[in-house]
C-alpha cells in the first residue's frame, strides 16, 4: 500500500488506500498501541465521513471504543489526546493536499507522534500480512465533544489587538471551525466556508498561488497584515503589510519577542531554516538547536531539550506549553500579540522581519533526479573541494556551512526529487553558487 509515508498515513484515496484499509487500521491499532480507547477527529474533506465510519468500525470491532471528537482542527486532537490522557489518537486529514487526497495522522501518549519508524512500519505490516478476527465484544463509539475547552485554552494567549486591521484566509479548511470564536469579527475573512472541493484553491499556503487573493486583500485594504491557515489548521504563513509573503522560517525569530523576552531558553529550527534566524535569537540570550525536518522528528527533539518553542520552514510551529505539538491558530495569536506591540512603538511587519532577515537566500528549489544519494554527494564532494566547511550536519541530507554562504541538500520522501536551498551574504555570490550547482545537477537529470 502507497499510503504509508514517514510522518503519517496519507494518499489519494481509493487509490493509495481505500475503507477497507482504513478499517483494518482500526482494528489493529489498538493493540499496536497497547490501548482500549482511541480518540479520533477529522476534517472536511468529501470521503472523511466514510474513512471516520470504516476506522471506527475496525476499532469497535476490534474490543475498543472510538472517542468522537467530530470535526476538528489537528491540533485540536493533539491537545485533547494530551490533555486527557489518551493513549492513541486519529486525525483523519490529508492536510494541505488536494481534495481527492486524504489520510490519518496517527498519536500516541502525551500526543507523540507515530511515524514510520516508530508504529507505522509495523502497522503496515499487520494490515496486510495478519488476518482480521473481529472479536464477540464490541467497543462503542462515544461522542467527545471538547470544542468550547479548546476554545477557552486558545483565547488565553489572545491579548490586545485592537490596534491591528488584517485579513484571514481559511483555505476552506478547519481553521474555519474555530477562528472566529477566537478572533470575533473584525479581520476580515476569506474562504472561510468549510468545503471540502476547495473551491478557491488548494489548502496549501507554501504554493504561491494560494496566497494570491490574501495579498491582494492586504494590498487594497492597507492591512497591517494577513494569515492564511493550511487544510487542518496546524500550518501557519503570513504576509506583511505590503502582500510580501513572509519567510515561514523568519517567523521563528518574530516569536522571541513572545517568549524570549523574559527568559532565556532553547529553541528549535529544521534543517533548511535560514542562519539569520538562529543569529537573532543568540540576542536574547537563547540558544538555537537544528534538527530534522518534519513533526514526527521535531515534536520528539523538542522534548528532548526541553525547548521553549520551535518551528519549520514548511510553517509549523511548535510550544512546550502545546505538549511540544503544533498549532497553526497559537501561532497566529503569538504573531498577532508581537505585531500589536510592534505597531505602537510605529514598526510595522516588514520593519521587524529586515531585522531579523540579513541575508540573500535561494528558497527551496525542487530538481528531478532519480539518483539522489549521488547527486547529494557530488555536491558534498565538489564544494568541500572549494573552501573548507565551518560546520556540517549530515542528517535529513546535508546541510554545509562556509564563511560567506551554506547549503542544504535533502531528498523527498515520496518523489523522486533533491529539494535545495543555499543562503549567501551578498546576491552575486549567491547566484554564483547557484550555477555551480544547476552544472553539477544537471549531470543527474
Amino acid at each position: 500500500m502507497g499510503a504509508f509515508h514517514a510522518y503519517d498515513i496519507r494518499g489519494i484515496y481509493n487509490t493509495d488506500f481505500n475503507k477497507e484499509d482504513a478499517y483494518k487500521i482500526g482494528f489493529f491499532l489498538p493493540s499496536l498501541l497497547k490501548t482500549n480507547k482511541i480518540l479520533v477527529g477529522r476534517d472536511a474533506r468529501l470521503s472523511s465521513p466514510e474513512i471516520f465510519e470504516y476506522l471506527s468500525k475496525g476499532i469497535v470491532d476490534s474490543g475498543s471504543d472510538v472517542y468522537d471528537l467530530g470535526l476538528s482542527t489537528t491540533p485540536m486532537v493533539y491537545y485533547c489526546t494530551a490533555k486527557f490522557n489518551f493513549d492513541a489518537s486519529v486525525m483523519i486529514t490529508a492536510s494541505h493536499n488536494a481534495k481527492e487526497y486524504n489520510g490519518l495522522k496517527v498519536s500516541k501518549t502525551g500526543a507523540r507522534p507515530v511515524g514510520y519508524d516508530v508504529g507505522l512500519k509495523e502497522l503496515e505490516k499487520l494490515i496486510t500480512e495478519k488476518e482480521v478476527i473481529p472479536i464477540e465484544k464490541k467497543g462503542k463509539i462515544i461522542s467527545f465533544n471538547k470544542r468550547s475547552e479548546y476554545i477557552s485554552f486558545l483565547n488565553s494567549y489572545k491579548s490586545d489587538i485592537d490596534n491591528l486591521n488584517f485579513g484571514i484566509d481559511c483555505s476552506n479548511g478547519m481553521a474555519s471551525l474555530l477562528i472566529k470564536d477566537i478572533l470575533g469579527t473584525k479581520p476580515d475573512y476569506i474562504f472561510d466556508e468549510l468545503d471540502g472541493n476547495f473551491p478557491n484553491h488548494d489548502p496549501n499556503p507554501l504554493i504561491i498561488k494560494n496566497v494570491e487573493a490574501l495579498q491582494n486583500l492586504v494590498i487594497e485594504n492597507k492591512y497591517d497584515l494577513g494569515i492564511i491557515f493550511d487544510g487542518d489548521a496546524d500550518r501557519v504563513m503570513f504576509v506583511d503589510e505590503n502582500g510580501e509573503f513572509v519567510s515561514p522560517d523568519l517567523i521563528i525569530g518574530l516569536m522571541a519577542h513572545y517568549f524570549l523576552i523574559n527568559k532565556k531558553g532553547n529553541v528549535l529550527q529544521d534543517i533548511r531554516t535560514s542562519k539569520a534566524v538562529g543569529e537573532y535569537i543568540q540576542k536574547f540570550g537563547s540558544t538555537m538547536h537544528t534538527w530534522r525536518v518534519g513533526r514526527a522528528y521535531a515534536t520528539l527533539k523538542l522534548r528532548e531539550i526541553n525547548g521553549i518553542y520551535g518551528g519549520e520552514l514548511a510553517g509549523h510551529y511548535y510550544f512546550r506549553d502545546f505538549y511540544y505539538s503544533d498549532s497553526g491558530i497559537l501561532a497566529a495569536l503569538i504573531v498577532l500579540n508581537v505585531l500589536a506591540k510592534m505597531k505602537k512603538q510605529n514598526k510595522t511587519f516588514s520593519q521587524l522581519i529586515a531585522e531579523i532577515k540579513s541575508y540573500f537566500n535561494s528558497g527551496e528549489i525542487n530538481y528531478k533526479i532519480e539518483k539522489k544519494l549521488d547527486a547529494m554527494n557530488a555536491l558534498k564532494e565538489f564544494f568541500e573541494k572549494e573552501e573548507k566547511p565551518t560546520a556540517f550536519y549530515d542528517f535529513d541530507g546535508y546541510r554545509l556551512e562556509f564563511k560567506d554562504w551554506w547549503f542544504n541538500v535533502r531528498p523527498s520522501n515520496t518523489e523522486p526529487y533533491l529539494r535545495f536551498l543555499a543562503e549567501a551574504n551578498d546576491e552575486l555570490l549567491l547566484k554564483n553558487k547557484l550555477k555551480e550547482v544547476e552544472s553539477i545537477l544537471g549531470s543527474f537529470k
